[in-house]
């Protein structure tokens, strides 16, 4: 069998149909849990600004987000009749639950919400598979990390919310396989793709702007590194004897001494880029009602704020404030901004039973390792450094790009982000790990198999089938990996790994366990105690006025009371003294996955 690498081809028609059933068993999967979560803390926020958009022509709430994902989460609820109350800018969350509870229509409209990522869910499977197809060795083992990728539960259970996290991640996922095709082929034709791939992305959320400018930097010092070092590579080193799985044709070939480096074919094409890259912005943001002193004045802020900053922001607001810019470049430039100020003055933040406003280094690590299920997390980085190693050999860019990327996200997100609120954040390094661990399956695979033709010695009697072992082995870990598919279902917006244990909320909480999901379990639940009388330390963004809850008395920090009393944990995590008293006591239940019930004598 010919272990030839898949050209950038047309996929076959079999290939192409298991990858539609894929996508709708993922979305399917996702779906699982709409009619069980109440909605989440951003959601309404979300939904308030697209639904202004679609009716009102404006864009005022949270402008910290840009416009694009959005719009798809209030496409159903607007086309199903929601509209704007007009509430005034610029906290959006009052509005989004006007919408979901005035007209009496919660559970439609919050779904239909919901449906608008799903899209999105479809194109991150899609953006994995084309990169698959560029680094593995046939259409099987490209649909295998397209799986891998489905059965991460954080990857489902966002892409369940009218969130922005797996939008996010598939608009740069794309952006970054565009970019390593610009990289490698310095085609004007790529550096379009990217130019337009990129402005999807940074118009789907702010945080695209720095995870592809870290990314374009490390894929362009390795395709340096590789063309630098193609000069001296040894001809045997290339042909060796021992198999090794091939990626792709060399990539990286050093240019004749009479060429010009290889950075100078692509400066037209980064400009071609740049271009390509405001007609997505341009299409977001231009649909707008004239509001020129409200775009003024939120310009003007953004402007203030880099001048009052030191060093490159500082010069970056001297140069705006000397610039003349269309309305759209005004909107980014505030958006941007305003993400950098919010990071600026940190979130208040929840890691291994401590509170923090400023963040850890280590937090998205900490998160990767409990958050991500445990064969991806030993196969993924393992196949990552496996597929760059044979890369550097073969001098081929595309196996040394999943581990450049992965590497420098982690290495900025832990560096710069003091917004350490979830997992979510960096949901784009999972595509990259079902690539290392496909990669690291079909290659143990085929040793497996080309080992079977090994003779044995007829005067040895093994007693272990070496190739037995490592083909269960094998079986094993996919059996494990797939099995969170029925094994979370349908919570995979809280699940943690084995090493966990039964209190993941000593870990972590916000949007990693408790995003204020669990009310309606709570309503249920209290409906089947005949509760009459319920304290609620609830932290999340739903209307508990307009909830169907028992007679309500809202627990504020400190307070001690009798009865029954229900706390969520990100309420407990807050200030670790605000509910410490209930220690004392034994919860009665937990409800859904955050919710503690107890009832005090």
């Amino acid at each position: 069998m010919s272990l030839a690498p898949l050209a950038a081809t047309r996929a076959p028609k079999a290939a192409r149909k298991l990858l539609v059933l894929i996508v709708l068993l993922a979305c399917v999967l996702a779906t699982g849990c709409w009619r069980i979560y109440s909605n989440t803390w951003d959601e309404p926020e979300h939904l308030a600004a697209g639904i202004e958009l679609l009716d009102r022509g404006k864009y005022e709430y949270d402008t910290e987000h840009p416009p694009l994902a959005r719009v798809f989460l209030a496409i159903g609820p607007y086309l199903a009749g929601a509209h704007s109350f007009g509430t005034p800018p610029p906290e959006g969350t009052p509005e989004g639950l006007h919408i979901l509870y005035m007209k009496g229509a919660y559970w439609r409209d919050l779904t239909l919400a919901r449906l608008g990522t799903l899209p999105f869910l479809a194109l991150l499977l899609v953006a994995t598979w084309l990169w698959a197809r560029r680094l593995l060795p046939s259409e099987g083992a490209a649909l295998l990390a397209v799986v891998l990728l489905v059965s991460v539960p954080p990857v489902l259970g966002h892409a369940a919310l009218a969130s922005l996290d797996v939008a996010a991640a598939a608009t740069t996922v794309l952006a970054l396989y565009a970019l390593q095709c610009w990289i490698v082929g310095a085609r004007l034709r790529d550096a379009a793709f990217f130019g337009l791939a990129s402005g999807l992305a940074v118009v789907t959320k702010f945080s695209a702007v720095p995870f592809i400018g870290v990314s374009l930097i490390a894929l362009a010092l390795t395709y340096a590194a590789l063309t630098r070092a193609g000069s001296g590579a040894s001809t045997a080193l290339r042909s060796a004897a021992t198999p090794v799985m091939p990626t792709a044709p060399p990539q990286a070939a050093q240019p004749h001494p009479s060429q010009p480096p290889w950075w100078r074919a692509r400066l037209a094409g980064l400009g071609l880029a740049a271009l390509a890259g405001l007609v997505p912005v341009f299409i977001a943001y231009g649909p707008r009602a004239a509001d020129p002193a409200g775009v003024a004045w939120r310009f003007n802020w953004a402007v203030s704020y880099l001048l009052n900053a030191h060093g490159a922001a500082h010069a970056f607001g001297v140069l705006l404030s000397h610039l003349w810019l269309p309305r759209e470049l005004k909107d980014l430039v505030n958006g941007i901004v305003a993400v950098k100020a919010h990071n600026d003055t940190g979130h208040l933040s929840y890691l291994l039973g401590e509170v923090r406003l400023t963040g850890w280094w280590y937090f998205y690590l900490v998160a990767l390792a409990v958050k991500t299920p445990l064969p991806l997390l030993l196969a993924g980085p393992a196949g990552m450094v496996w597929l760059a190693v044979n890369g550097w050999r073969r001098r081929d860019s595309w196996a040394l790009a999943p581990i450049a990327v992965v590497v420098a996200i982690l290495v900025f997100a832990s560096a710069v982000s003091r917004i350490n609120i979830g997992i979510r954040h960096i949901l784009i390094v999972y595509p990259f790990f079902a690539l290392g661990a496909a990669f690291l399956t079909v290659r143990v695979w085929r040793a497996l198999r080309a080992g079977a033709g090994v003779s044995v010695s007829p005067m040895v009697t093994p007693t272990v089938n070496p190739r037995l072992i490592g083909a269960a082995a094998i079986l094993v870990g996919l059996v494990w990996q797939l099995s969170t598919l029925w094994r979370a279902y349908p919570d995979y917006l809280p699940y943690f790994n084995e090493t966990v244990g039964a209190h993941p909320e000593r870990v972590l909480v916000d949007s990693d366990l408790d995003w204020g999901q669990d009310l309606r379990r709570l309503e249920l639940r209290a409906a089947q105690l005949h509760i009459g009388h319920l304290n609620l330390a609830y932290r999340g963004s739903a209307d508990l006025r307009r909830e169907p809850l028992p007679q309500l008395h809202v627990l504020p920090a400190g307070e001690r009371v009798t009865g029954w009393v229900a706390v969520s944990q990100l309420a407990r995590t807050r200030k670790l003294s605000d509910y410490d008293w209930l220690n004392a006591y034994r919860p009665v239940e937990r409800v859904g996955k955050t919710i503690d019930l107890y009832y005090v004598p």
